[in-house]
């Protein structure tokens, strides 16, 4: 008898040991497949060090690292030159934005990047227009421009950028799960483009509300998009604005106007700049420049390697997405923006934004 209960015994400890076995065995699934799905963006601990540089790139970055290390002071008389020759050449006040006052029914609309192209404004294009400019008659002391190049990662310009009146990002980033510290979350105006549109969301042919829910961390910001500039960006940049409308979204869907866009490339190509297309970033530090008494941009830098460390970047902060090299000029652009941050036109942000950080 005693032996058959030392027995029992034991069978029943093993039993309760493998259920518990089990039970931990499944606590610890749960928990990595929620982290799976929640775990923010991976954070470097600290600099690594630096990596293997492209042929020539050490002496371009160690130039530009020479102009930029003067102490930046705003020079408000070449400032104020560089706003003026902008607003009589491109008046982003009064043209950057399609609105029904000047796109009215019946006009037609020159596409900026098919010249050939045309549309004649029906009334269900018209009404989908700003009924007024956002711009006019106002002007911000402080915008930031903020770009999405990998030089933000671990950068902590966050509560830096969040501190500007006036916030514009580019090309609907990710800005939260992580991201929050080195590029902020406050937003003014968020540029849309129509590829992202067709290859993150199908277009808008089929489900629209993860595209609604994805702008809410835009909060009831102006979303820019390029609908006139090519023809297959319309219908997707149109169904962009009926579905924010539809679905009651706080985000305000607002159209480039392909005459602004032109004057722009027209402008930027009597400074220099010689490329077929201006990236989304130098459109919008151009209309910062006419609309803000203080510019400052942030996350751009068109090198694969950081300018304080040499330590390789990915292209965009996000991800690794090469850029087209033949369709933007981001070098080109870059030394543009340097130039004009020599010149105090605007300041240009390379590094950290803690203590000690520019």
């Amino acid at each position: 008898m005693r032996g058959q209960h030392l027995k029992s015994h034991f069978s029943l400890m093993f039993t309760f040991i493998c259920l518990g076995t089990l039970l931990t065995t499944l606590l610890w699934s749960m928990v990595n497949n929620s982290n799976e799905r929640h775990r923010p963006p991976p954070q470097k601990k600290s600099h690594p060090p630096p990596s293997e540089l492209c042929k020539g790139c050490k002496e371009v970055i160690d130039k530009v690292k020479e102009r930029y290390s003067q102490t930046w002071k705003k020079q408000e008389v070449n400032y104020q030159k560089f706003r003026l020759q902008l607003s009589i050449e491109c008046n982003g006040f009064d043209k950057a934005i399609i609105t029904q006052a000047n796109t009215p029914v019946g006009s037609k609309i020159v596409y900026d990047g098919e010249r050939k192209r045309t549309l004649n404004v029906t009334q269900e294009i018209f009404s989908t227009f700003a009924k007024e400019h956002p711009f006019q008659n106002k002007r911000w002391d402080t915008c930031a421009v903020v770009g999405n190049g990998g030089i933000l990662s671990d950068s902590g310009c966050g509560k830096m950028i969040d501190s500007a009146q006036f916030v514009i990002r580019c090309n609907l980033p990710p800005l939260e799960n992580g991201y929050e510290e080195d590029v902020g979350i406050k937003t003014d105006l968020v540029t849309a483009n129509p590829t992202i549109l067709r290859n993150k969301y199908g277009s808008l042919n089929g489900y629209r509300r993860p595209f609604v829910e994805s702008l809410r961390t835009y909060g009831n910001s102006l979303m820019l998009l390029p609908a006139f500039s090519f023809g297959f960006s319309t219908p997707v940049c149109l169904r962009a604005a009926y579905t924010t409308s539809d679905f009651g979204s706080p985000i305000r869907a607002v159209f480039f106007n392909p005459d602004y866009l032109k004057s722009l490339a027209q402008f930027w190509r009597s400074q220099g700049l010689q490329e077929m297309r201006l990236s989304t970033g130098i459109m919008m530090v151009s209309l910062a420049l006419e609309i803000c008494a203080d510019v400052h941009l942030y996350g751009f830098w068109p090198f694969s390697n950081h300018p304080h460390g040499l330590y390789a970047l990915t292209n965009h902060y996000y991800d690794d997405m090469k850029a087209k090299q033949n369709f933007h000029a981001m070098p080109a652009e870059f030394d543009l923006l340097l130039r004009l941050h020599s010149q105090g036109v605007l300041r240009l942000h390379l590094g950290d934004c803690g203590p000690g950080g520019k």
